[in-house]
């Protein structure tokens, strides 16, 4: 490996280049580091990297203690040089340290390197340093105080922490700026590895100061400081922006550099101007910025304008030329090389949904180049749809009917989508897109003919009765459609229009002959379509609608495909006025845009544009490190403009049974992790018990299997109804009607017992055998009286029975609008001993969801599936399937914020979607987990006090009996009772399913609403998420 060893400390050099969150725009160029290089530059430094010799380290060690000045650098670089490529030389700690006396400033920014390096595994070592390291703080030398205090800034031990304070407040106020402004990121570094030093030393009080100092770079270095620090502490109201520091913000962001500039930028950002004049004035301050030839400064000042836009009344003459100014630097963006054309299109995408009058004019710079790579095709095409109007949509059709004649497949059936997608949105022009589409259908080119029927049929949709003409054409391409989508969307627009096509019935009895190769969209779609056609043609299509109702109940193993035809049976055989209500009801026309964000998404997204959040269109809570400091942010409300912008909802304080985050708080390397897990069903891990009702667990369809299973039927399962026999060919509405009987006629006991415990979800029962066992109590304690914690056992009175598990309800976990229409909500139970994760899956989308599949991230408790996902058959559009996922507890362990937080990726053929939940932790509550009394009061007195956390429950009515039976169903234990001058004290335990015991005191004062609880646990971590389980119980 070949490098210069100048370049060793360039990645360190400046720590005011980087904010550290992993979230400042990837778009900025990068700036050469020039200074300092003087050493680096006569002679090459390879011949460090190449030396393999035996007995090297105690070479260097003898060379390291040289008197030579030249050969004790030569040392060094061979160090150091050994340490880049990856071998272990901390052995040499004691005399590399030893070199740091010395006026050789390259010899010392050498030895300074490796101390960051090792100082972390050598801290006793490390202390020998810090006298160096006060001494060069001191120096004359401004770039060596300031490579001091960076160098000690870098190194986090804490017993070096505390000399830094001294240096520290010296070089905040030293008279040369380029200390300065490396002291003022030295004071975020130290805020990162101890925070109640930093308040407490008054580093932040000097910090907000130096924002007032007349340098730019430290003006800059200190914002990009304080919001470093606010970022982790949101409500710590740091940067207290007014508009005297506003000024000042503004003042230095002329002078100093690009990388300065994107931070006060950023920071100003960040302010709500008073009113409209305010924010107009910044807007004329900030709006030079956009000629900047740094891309990230470019973006850090639209997101700015923006923002304040929305202060801004639509009436005023500078809004008008001020979106006249956004759009040239928007364009010039994508002059630049692909990767940032990228990100500038995902950017312009944000900024077109939320104001598209900016780059109404500049349709023809989104117009596909050949030379494009495909991901800057498809962003592209995707803003061309959004700025298509009556105007350009002459031009714009043009565009995409050539682009529907380009080479690239997945590209092409984009481009036919989009000539559908305009016809929805521009009415004016759909004939012309219909026609355009006809074209293209003339080619004869299979996979353009299948793509423009499927988006023919949503241009039905939109416009019923009006293109009519064109079913002939259509028609024609019968016999060439092999894709599913294309196939079912056919097979739809000849069942919605049978009365006007003579042969409709010959064409739908063409599909019916392979009706079982066919995929199950297209299954479905046919009966229904045949079912249209009979109800428009009864008389001659009698025969076929027997033969399609038996085909999908009779023959199919589909139960999706099966409820739907017992369900047109039913209709047809006992009220057929009905059945043609219901079958040809007028369906609701479909929207214009079903693609855009939701709009308070959007708006805190446009506050985050030049970062990643604007790239992955996510909010950084979904992805970056410690989301607990990422502060969701809003657009401020117009003022004078006549349109209300829409506010945020404002939620209540988050309990457990409250809906979790609609994104992933990261931790660890979250979006890794989750990535890199394997979402091919699972095969390992051990089994959940079988349910003593002799009902499977897992997830079971309501008309499938599901009943079938409670009426203890061990044969194979009839399609639907709960009887033996087989319904014959259905009654049609001029014959006399003999429906099939769904009335269960042989349920025996047993049957009657799994029907009644049944649970709709699909779910295991909740009745016998599914509940916590009862625990009931000791007759009596015989244990002597002393006094204290020992008096508990000196009972008053009993417990009672436990009175069943309380489960939270389902919850929105993952909204559709975050999945691709993907929605699944759930809740968590415990029956006989088992976790399960219950879920309803719900297809929001225009396209059928198959190949389920689910996978958790590491987790507090090594919650993980105990088997696959039963998504039993393919999730329709519109349709909703319940799921029972069983969990095992033997995963793999990694602490969470907060500790009850589960996060899930999920699969289907469409994409990968992740989402967090929170779980009640009653749930890890083993069903032992009731302690002896003995081992009760020893284990009380053996945890320390300072484990033991006292928490208030309000406003809760229930007697201590109440409370201790509701608890119990949640295998929370009462060990004893005792009545001390009116108050009832209950001591408790529950022990989790690691192993964990808690111990509770619960102090119920009667009259008084209000309980007191006191918890110990040996990891006292515990103790929050366990009261937060006791409110929730107690409460509902």
């Amino acid at each position: 490996m070949k490098a210069d060893a100048a370049c060793l400390f360039i990645l360190w050099k400046d720590g005011s280049k980087s904010n550290g969150r992993g979230q400042k725009a990837i778009t900025a160029s990068t700036t050469p580091v020039t200074e300092n290089r003087q050493f680096g530059s006569k002679m090459t430094d390879s011949k460090y990297f190449t030396t393999t010799k035996k007995g090297e380290i105690f070479e260097l060690k003898a060379e390291l203690n040289s008197d030579k000045k030249e050969k004790k650098k030569e040392a060094v670089k061979k160090v150091i040089a050994s340490m880049t490529v990856g071998k272990d030389v901390s052995a040499l700690f004691p005399d590399v340290v030893n070199c740091m006396q010395t006026d050789n400033l390259e010899l010392k920014k050498l030895v300074y390197l490796y101390l960051m390096n090792y100082a972390k595994s050598q801290p006793d070592m490390a202390i020998m340093a810090v006298n160096t390291f006060v001494k060069d703080c001191e120096d004359p030398n401004p770039l060596i105080r300031a490579l001091a205090v960076r160098t000690m800034g870098c190194i986090r031990v804490d017993k070096i922490t505390e000399y830094l304070c001294e240096p520290l407040r010296k070089c905040l106020k030293d008279e040369d700026p380029y200390v300065r402004k490396t002291a003022a990121v030295c004071v975020a570094k130290l805020h990162d590895i101890n925070a109640q030093l930093v308040e407490d030393q008054g580093f932040l009080d000097t910090l907000k100061d130096l924002i007032s100092d007349s340098n730019p770079m430290v003006v800059a270095n200190a914002v990009a400081a304080l919001s470093e620090i606010a970022e982790s502490h949101p409500n710590s109201n740091l940067l207290d922006l007014n508009p005297q520091t506003i000024n000042k913000l503004l003042t230095a962001l002329n002078e100093c550099t690009e990388w300065g500039q994107i931070f006060i930028l950023d920071c100003l950002a960040n302010y709500t101007p008073r009113d409209d004049r305010e924010s107009q004035s910044i807007c004329e301050r900030v709006t030079p910025r956009l000629s900047h030839a740094n891309s990230a400064v470019v973006l850090s000042a639209v997101k700015v304008l923006m923002k304040f836009m929305e202060m801004l009344p639509k009436d005023l003459d500078y809004y008008g030329t001020l979106l006249k100014k956004l759009a040239p630097p928007l364009v010039t963006l994508l002059s630049a090389e692909p990767e940032l054309q990228y990100v500038a299109l995902r950017n312009i995408n944000l900024i077109v949904q939320r104001r598209p009058e900016i780059l109404k004019h500049e349709m023809k710079v989104f117009f596909v180049k050949y030379n494009d790579p495909i991901y800057v095709k498809l962003e592209k095409l995707d803003i061309m749809i959004r700025l298509a109007s009556q105007a350009n949509i002459a031009q714009v059709l043009a565009e995409l009917k050539e682009y529907a004649t380009e080479v690239d497949v997945d590209f092409v059936r984009k481009a036919v989508r989009a000539i559908g997608r305009c016809a929805i949105k521009v009415e004016q022009s759909a004939e012309r897109c219909v026609s355009t589409l006809l074209d293209l259908i003339q080619t004869k080119v299979n996979y353009v003919v299948q793509e423009a029927i499927v988006v023919i049929k949503d241009i039905f949709r939109k416009y019923p009765n009006k293109y009519e003409s064109v079913i002939a054409t259509l028609c024609e391409n019968l016999d060439s459609l092999d894709e599913p989508e294309a196939r079912a969307a056919m097979i739809w627009i000849v069942g919605e229009y049978a009365e006007r096509i003579d042969n409709a019935d010959e064409l739908l009895e063409s599909f019916l002959e392979g009706f079982h190769d066919e995929s199950t969209q297209v299954q479905l779609q046919l009966l229904t379509a045949i079912v249209k056609l009979f109800l428009k043609k009864p008389t001659e299509t009698q025969e076929l609608v027997q033969q399609v109702l038996s085909l999908a109940t009779q023959d199919s193993d589909n139960p999706d495909l099966r409820d739907r035809g017992y369900i047109y049976w039913r209709l047809l055989s006992t009220d057929p006025v009905a059945a043609k209500e219901v079958v040809l009801a007028e369906k609701p026309l479909i929207s214009e845009e079903t693609d855009l964000i939701e709009p308070t998404l959007l708006e805190e997204l446009i506050c985050h544009i030049g970062t990643l959040a604007s790239v992955y269109h996510k909010p950084p809570s979904a992805f970056v490190e410690g989301s607990r400091g990422v502060q969701h942010k809003r657009l401020p409300g117009s003022t004078g403009s006549g349109e209300s912008v829409e506010s945020p909802d404002t939620g209540s304080a988050a309990g457990v049974s409250e809906a979790p985050p609609a994104v992933i708080p990261s931790q660890g390397d979250l979006l890794g992790d989750l990535l890199n897990l394997d979402l091919t069903p699972t095969t390992t891990g051990p089994p959940p018990p079988p349910a003593s009702s002799g009902m499977q667990l897992g997830a079971m369809d309501l008309l499938g299997g599901g009943l079938d299973s409670l009426m203890g039927d061990e044969s194979e399962p009839p399609p639907i109804p709960l009887r033996t026999d087989t319904p014959q060919s259905p009654q049609l509405p001029h014959q006399s009607p003999s429906p099939p009987d769904y009335s269960p006629t042989e349920v025996g006991p047993r049957d009657h017992a799994g029907l009644l415990g049944g649970d709709l979800g699909g779910g295991p029962a909740i009745g016998t055998g599914f509940g916590a066992p009862p625990a009931t109590m000791p007759a009596s304690f015989n244990v002597p009286v002393s006094g204290g914690l020992d008096d508990l056992f000196d009972l008053g009175g009993g417990v009672g029975m436990a009175m069943g598990a309380f489960n939270p309800p389902k919850t929105v976990w993952l909204p559709a609008m975050k999945a691709k229409g993907l929605e699944i909500s759930g809740t968590f139970v415990r029956r006989a001993g088992v976790i399960q994760m219950e879920m309803t899956l719900t297809n929001k989308a225009m396209s059928v969801m198959t190949d389920f599949a689910i996978q958790f991230n590491r987790n507090s408790f090594g919650l993980a599936p105990a088997g696959p996902l039963q998504v039993l058959s393919p999730l329709s559009p519109n349709q909703s399937i319940e799921a029972v996922l069983p969990l095992s507890t033997v995963g793999p362990v990694m602490k969470m914020e907060p500790l009850n937080n589960l996060q899930v990726a999920v699969k289907n053929n469409i994409d990968v979607f992740y989402f967090s939940c929170q779980y009640p932790i009653s749930m890890l509550f083993a069903e032992d987990g009731k302690m002896d009394r003995q081992v009760f009061l020893a284990t009380w007195k053996d945890i320390p006090n300072d484990n033991e956390s006292q928490f208030q429950i309000k406003d809760c009515h229930l007697n201590s009996d109440a409370a201790s039976n509701k608890l119990q169903g949640s295998n929370i234990f009462t060990i004893a009772k005792r009545t001390v001058e009116g108050q009832d004290m209950l001591y408790q335990s529950m022990k989790l399913t690691n192993g964990i015991w808690v111990l509770a005191e619960l102090r119920v004062q009667a009259g008084n609403p209000n309980y007191t609880i006191s918890l110990k646990c040996r990891a006292p971590e515990v103790s929050q998420c366990v009261f937060q389980n006791y409110e929730t119980v107690l409460k509902n």
